[in-house]
């Protein structure tokens, strides 16, 4: 089928509704309750970027950008470029050990509800069985329909699946492979592995000219209908490009493409977007490396990695604690948002032994304390504390310590949840919003109820407690890095 019959088709999908491709319409889609309650999903980034395994995954683009760690490291490993450019690092990339079936088990057993697989990175290789180019898993490197595998295996364990694309900045990614003699520097057209490698002028600027041209966003849009049609996945997330002005119709047009689709299907399905490559309730809010300093009304998603230097497997990768994530992820809870965290496999197909602790660990601590983060709404007010959260994206690496004072606070049903971020040296917790009336002052409490007992959810220990002018005032002799829950009954 040529590209004209598909675009024909996509129209027809989009004709079918209900959803036109107006944003008057798409905001009018609502956040799907699946996701609202899963509060924990997995990220994959798994590509030909894990053989090099240096740097991070912008490997593909950086090997090609003279003067960078990457170009150096790459010819003196290697060779020049010319000779052994990033397609030749393809039949090193075998998967000869990936096991989809154990990729499931172990992201269930950690706790997520869902997994997001990337099924094609900035480098513009498809990681997915594809009819648009022959630059895909499925008829090389690992010879298989990796997307397709995982998704399969996942859902025979419960979870959701979506697939993420990071199509549009292929527009500019290969391009510095032109400025000097490299195996970019060759005749290409649509289909090709570095097609269209436009020569790049800033990439975080959303109205850089020339922009991605006709032809470009034509083969985005089959690109992300073609996702949609073969794996009906139940989400799609995008990276940042898409806010560029040029995408904009093609984006209005693929949104209403695949939720019509997944009306069809009688899924409830979800977009991630940063920055503001959405207008405000078309799709869901990410925030990359960072979160929201206060509690939203609206549904929104935290993406962030386990490696705290790149997203993809490398040798020299550093990895955070499992009790820092899990203080993120309470956090995350408070304010209405779900935490998409990454994996990065190495080329084998294996997961390292670091991330496999790190999911382990959550999981152990998520089967005593899920029933405080899955199916949670935030309370009127998301916490209580002296460390300030910083907003926005990148900023997880500037974020202050928590403290044993900072709390976080989220119910489900008729339950109250209280979240101690630290565990308190000498076990003695004041929850000052949980304070007591003072009739003398006339100052009314955050929570005037009656509180009948406090409950160590991990075990269901009731704890002693007092509730006085300063605050409710907890004993608990529970010692652990990880975050503690009292439930507070009502």
């Amino acid at each position: 089928m040529d590209m004209q019959e598909r675009l024909q088709q996509i129209q027809q999908g989009i004709a079918a509704g209900p959803y036109d491709d107006s944003w008057a319409s798409l905001c009018g889609h609502p956040a799907p309750a699946w996701f609202r309650d899963a509060k924990f999903g997995i990220f994959i980034h798994w590509g030909i970027y894990s053989v090099p395994a240096f740097g991070s995954e912008w490997y593909s683009r950086n090997m090609y950008l003279q003067g960078s760690p990457e170009f150096k490291h790459h010819v003196e490993t290697w060779g020049p470029q010319k000779d052994f450019g990033y397609k030749d690092f393809l039949p090193l990339f075998r998967a000869e050990r990936f096991d989809p079936e154990a990729w499931a088990s172990l992201f269930a057993e950690a706790g997520a509800k869902y997994v997001i697989p990337v099924a094609e990175h900035h480098d513009g290789f498809q990681m997915y069985r594809s009819d648009i180019s022959h630059w895909n898993a499925a008829e090389k490197g690992p010879g298989r329909d990796v997307l397709g595998e995982i998704a399969s295996a996942c859902r025979a364990k419960g979870l959701s699946v979506g697939a993420s694309t990071h199509r549009a900045e292929h527009w500019f990614f290969m391009s510095h492979g032109l400025e000097f003699d490299s195996d970019i520097r060759q005749p290409m057209q649509r289909g090709d592995f570095y097609w269209p490698a436009h020569p790049e002028r800033h990439h975080f600027d959303f109205d850089s000219e020339p922009a991605p041209d006709q032809e470009y966003l034509d083969d985005w849009l089959i690109r992300c209908c073609e996702i949609v049609d073969r794996y009906h996945p139940r989400a799609v997330y995008f990276d940042w490009w898409i806010a560029h002005h040029a995408f904009e119709s093609h984006l209005r047009r693929f949104t209403a493409y695949y939720y019509n689709q997944a009306a069809a299907w009688g899924e409830e399905a979800a977009i991630f977007y940063k920055q503001d490559s959405f207008p405000y309730g078309a799709a869901i809010r990410d925030v990359e490396r960072g979160r929201f300093a206060d509690w939203k009304p609206f549904p929104w998603q935290t993406d962030t990695a386990m490696a705290l230097n790149s997203w993809g497997y490398t040798e020299g990768n550093r990895y955070r604690e499992p009790a820092s994530l899990a203080r993120d992820l309470v956090d995350i809870v408070s304010k209405n948002g779900c935490l998409l965290l990454n994996v990065g496999p190495k080329p084998d197909g294996t997961i390292t032994d670091e991330e496999t602790h790190i999911l382990r660990t959550l999981g152990a601590w998520l089967r005593l304390n899920g029933d405080a983060i899955y199916a949670t709404r935030p309370w009127h007010r998301f916490g209580e504390g002296p460390t300030e959260v910083k907003e926005g994206q990148f900023t997880e690496g500037d974020q202050a310590p928590e403290t044993s004072a900072d709390f976080r606070f989220v119910t489900r049903g008729n339950r109250l949840f209280v979240w101690a971020l630290k565990c308190a040296e000498d076990g003695q917790y004041l929850v000052t919003s949980l304070r007591a009336f003072n009739p003398e002052k006339w100052e009314p409490a955050p929570y005037s109820g009656v509180i009948r007992d406090v409950k160590l959810l991990s075990t269901g220990e009731r704890l002693p407690f007092e509730r006085a002018l300063d605050g409710l005032r907890i004993r608990c002799g529970l010692k652990t890095d990880m975050p503690v829950c009292f439930e507070v009954v009502q």
